[in-house]
């Protein structure tokens, strides 16, 4: 534990993140689309993981692209501008898994393995 925080860091990140869920949740109910669409698209950016069927360089390239949170309000914000609620769901979803993945301690990889992320390694304390 930290001097300036009290608190770890990794419980700062989490609850920032679960903000962000929130905030994704939040933009969702605003579309008055049924919950049935969040909770059926939720985990669909996970279909990034099937690029480590092509090794770790490639699994790790593609999942980053799945998982980056700034192509998930590229995306929403594309949407916003060309009027197309499709692309704006598209965006609320992959940022709202982002975070759900963020404060389960999921970052984005390194190529040398999928547990290698930029929060840490996976499953090691």
């Amino acid at each position: 534990m930290s001097i300036y925080y009290p608190y770890p860091m990794k419980t700062l990140i989490q609850l920032e993140e679960l903000a962000l869920l929130l905030l994704g949740i939040f933009a969702f109910h605003l579309t008055e689309l049924s919950w049935w669409w969040f909770a059926g698209l939720f985990f669909l950016p996970d279909i990034g993981m099937i690029g480590y069927l092509a090794g770790e360089k490639t699994g790790a390239w593609i999942y980053n692209l799945f998982h980056h949170r700034g192509i998930s309000l590229l995306i929403f914000g594309l949407g916003v501008l060309l009027e197309s609620q499709t692309a704006e769901i598209a965006g609320i979803i992959l940022f709202s898994h982002i975070a759900f993945d963020r404060m389960l301690g999921y970052g984005l990889k390194y190529k040398k393995g999928f547990k290698f992320t930029h929060l840490g390694e996976i499953g090691k304390k």
